[in-house]
């Protein structure tokens, strides 16, 4: 039985206790048990939450000794810094072969008991120039929902928590027995992307005009041959103007977000359909299914077959007929 100990403070958001709460700590009818959930505190005893209520923790750090998972879901506020007693548990539990987990701020307590010096770590995006200036040797990566080292993860803001735990989950026991946790949840084995899609533009002050209109107009012609000259021109806007916009709204490149709705959809008919590989190539504007190959290996790590007998082991056949709405998401290549 894998042990999962999660170390908590006041006042304790009771969000990210639940993502690891939930994945790991409830019992699932059809679904062997592998993983024991409890939590502990520095100082035993009721434990203020920004939930408006107490929690009563009666386990102290001496339970991280016992622990074969870490988890501290969240770490605020970020300006204070943990104990020098909970620094030294979070570094015997490591030094004692835990894997120590942080989710949303609880990078910021990883970070002061040095465990993420010189790897490659994630946090929330809107505390992302705090933590950097604060760990100047962690490496910080703004743009993915998790990083996972094996004996150390990571995950940005609080919902992906729950991608993180998943992700956990799914490399401890495989995809089946992390699809059964998934479906239980009603939400998706894991996600793709990071967190740059959900974070508020850089520079509110400079957007000059919404891209909304535009957006909306290359998505209705994923099958024509749009290019950056034609979005430019429909938006009535020169093609340096029409960067900046899509770099200061979306924080990416004309070109690389078209890319990415093409892929996105390519996705969707690959799991939703048993279209042949040329079609859904033409359907999404990527002319071939060479092409097609090509852009998905590029952009995804895997090809458009493998993602579908992916996405088949986990969610079963299709249909006659071709489509099912109950879809899922394959697991993590």
């Amino acid at each position: 039985m894998h042990r999962v100990v999660a170390l908590i403070r006041p006042p304790q958001s009771t969000f990210e206790l639940a993502c690891a709460a939930q994945v790991f700590g409830i019992e699932r009818p059809g679904l062997p048990t592998r993983y024991t959930f409890s939590v502990c505190t520095e100082r035993p005893g009721p434990v203020a939450t920004h939930a408006g209520y107490d929690m009563l923790v009666t386990d102290g750090l001496d339970a991280l000794d016992r622990a074969d998972t870490v988890v501290v879901p969240g770490w605020l506020p970020t300006a204070e810094p943990p104990s020098p007693a909970v620094v030294r548990a979070l570094r015997r539990a490591h030094s004692g072969g835990a894997r120590v987990v942080s989710i949303c701020t609880g990078a910021f307590a990883l970070a002061h008991a040095g465990l993420l010096d010189g790897r490659r770590a994630t946090t929330h995006w809107a505390l992302a120039t705090e933590f950097a200036a604060r760990f100047p040797h962690v490496r910080l990566d703004q743009d993915v929902l998790y990083v996972d080292h094996g004996d150390v993860a990571t995950s940005a803001g609080a919902g992906a928590g729950f991608d993180l735990c998943m992700h956990l989950v799914r490399g401890d026991h495989g995809a089946q027995y992390a699809a059964h946790i998934a479906r239980t949840m009603v939400m998706p084995p894991h996600r793709e992307g990071g967190q740059l899609q959900y974070s508020a533009p850089p520079h509110p002050a400079q957007i000059d005009g919404t891209l909304a209109p535009l957006l909306e107009w290359i998505t209705g012609r994923l099958g024509e041959p749009v290019g950056i000259e034609s979005m430019a021109a429909h938006a009535g806007v020169s093609a340096r103007t029409l960067a900046r916009r899509f770099a200061d709204q979306l924080g990416t490149s004309p070109g690389q977000w078209l890319l990415t709705q093409r892929i996105t959809t390519a996705r969707d008919l690959l799991e939703s359909s048993d279209l042949p590989l040329d079609a859904i190539a033409r359907r999404v504007g990527l002319s071939s299914a060479t092409n097609l190959r090509r852009r998905f290996l590029s952009t995804l790590g895997t090809t458009p077959g493998a993602y579908r007998r992916a996405f088949l082991a986990v969610r079963g056949p299709i249909p006659a007929g071709g489509v099912d709405v109950a879809r899922q998401v394959p697991e993590r290549r």
